[in-house]
């Protein structure tokens, strides 16, 4: 089954005097069938960010041009490439005697005979939504203070929504101890499945109805470009660096 895709990766530095987010959309050059989003959001307030950002989406490129399909699968695939992308930060640290952490979630799109498969895999708060039919099927789980005390019960996802601690990463790439990584697998994919990766300069301003309406009923430029314009509508002046992937599957 050939893989027909219609993608967008949109972005915009917001009110920030730089744009530390990355973010690609790439083919497996050799192999038919094979898709990788990722978006990295260079941890605000830490130097060199930036550059960590964009090594974690160099690094999951790479590894995308080295799968074969008798090597491991597209979920340690993705788990691997985050730890190797934590590493080389933490290796460029040293040399560079800056500060640089980053996010990461990436998507592997996987075209096989008559199936299609997805994987994707995160460290920190940078999203994917796995929507169909106008609805959200999944969602990763932010790696932050309040979504665990959402998930320990200590406070609802109401609360957290406004908790002054929402930001508060309790891992990262390139930080001191070694990152959590969480990856999930799909099987059943079909055609009208589609997936949005943004980081958190995106998502704050939208319920998930309203990004699966969003991106369920525009091609995905045009619902890139409008998510992006009203998140710095409402952003009033205090927006974070923005970056959204649309992948939708047709």
């Amino acid at each position: 089954m050939p893989l027909r895709l219609d993608a967008c990766v949109a972005q915009n530095i917001g009110d920030r005097k730089e744009q530390q987010d990355r973010a690609g959309l790439f083919q497996h050059p050799r192999q038919k069938g094979l898709v990788m989003a990722v978006v990295a959001d260079g941890v605000g307030g830490h130097t060199g960010g930036a550059l960590a950002a964009g090594q974690v989406v160099l690094t999951l490129q790479n590894a995308l041009e080295g799968f074969s399909p008798t090597g491991p699968g597209p979920d340690r695939l993705l788990r691997d490439a985050l730890n190797e992308a934590h590493q080389m930060i933490r290796f460029g640290r040293v040399l560079n005697e800056e500060d640089p952490n980053s996010t990461g979630v990436a998507l592997l799109l996987r075209a096989q005979g008559d199936t299609m498969s997805g994987a994707w895999a995160h460290c920190g708060d940078s999203r994917l939504y796995h929507m169909r039919g106008g609805q959200v099927v999944a969602r990763t789980n932010d790696h932050t203070y309040v979504q665990q005390m959402i998930q320990r019960g200590y406070m609802t996802p109401e609360q957290g929504a406004v908790h002054p601690r929402r930001n508060v990463l309790v891992t990262s790439l390139g930080g001191e101890d070694a990152p959590l990584v969480d990856v999930a697998l799909a099987d059943d994919l079909r055609g009208g499945d589609y997936f949005l990766l943004c980081s958190d300069g995106l998502y704050a301003y939208f319920t998930e109805q309203e990004l699966a309406q969003t991106v369920a009923t525009q091609p995905a430029r045009q619902a890139c470009e409008q998510l992006i314009g009203l998140a710095r509508e409402r952003a009033n002046g205090k927006g974070d660096n923005c970056t959204v992937v649309i992948v939708k599957v047709e």
